[in-house]
């Protein structure tokens, strides 16, 4: 018998969300780069978007795949670099849903502030672990820690 999605969806029906934010000792024009899909390339390991349409603008298709082998599916739904904004929708295979926003501002002191914001849905009541786990607070500060580490090195690489 098959299994209908109602017997596999998620408990819950509301996204979650979690949000971090770090600073960085570079103008806006110098950060916000790092986090469109070919700039994560010099700073996320194994980042290798494929392209499939667009650059940069909004509508730009990507897919990327995980250490796992696990592929997502990529798309800018936002992109106002001159707001050092941009977002895209996601779909992890089998897996979640969601959004992730990343918004760069001036910093009154000089440099950029980036604000990083993730909202996820399970699409398989199996795969509510890992967004739990992934939106944990705790674990949600130690990858934009890591975050924060990983563009500060690509913006002293590229000076």
């Amino acid at each position: 018998m098959a299994t209908s999605p109602a017997s596999t969806s998620p408990a819950s029906t509301s996204p979650t969300s979690q949000a971090g934010s770090f600073h960085l000792d570079a103008p806006r024009a110098e950060v916000f780069p790092l986090f469109t899909p070919l700039g994560e390339r010099d700073w996320v390991p194994r980042w290798e978007p494929v392209m499939l349409s667009g650059v940069t603008e909004r509508g730009t298709a990507f897919l990327t795949r995980n250490h796992e082998d696990q592929e997502t599916v990529w798309i800018v739904t936002d992109y106002r670099p001159s707001e050092g904004r941009v977002s895209y929708a996601r779909v992890a295979g089998g897996s979640n849903i969601g959004l992730v926003d990343v918004i760069c501002t001036e910093s009154a002191g000089g440099g950029t502030d980036v604000s990083v914001r993730y909202t996820l849905t399970a699409i398989a009541k199996k795969a509510q672990p890992f967004v739990d786990g992934f939106l944990d607070p705790s674990h949600f500060a130690h990858m934009i820690e890591e975050w924060h580490a990983a563009t500060t090195a690509a913006l002293a690489k590229g000076r």
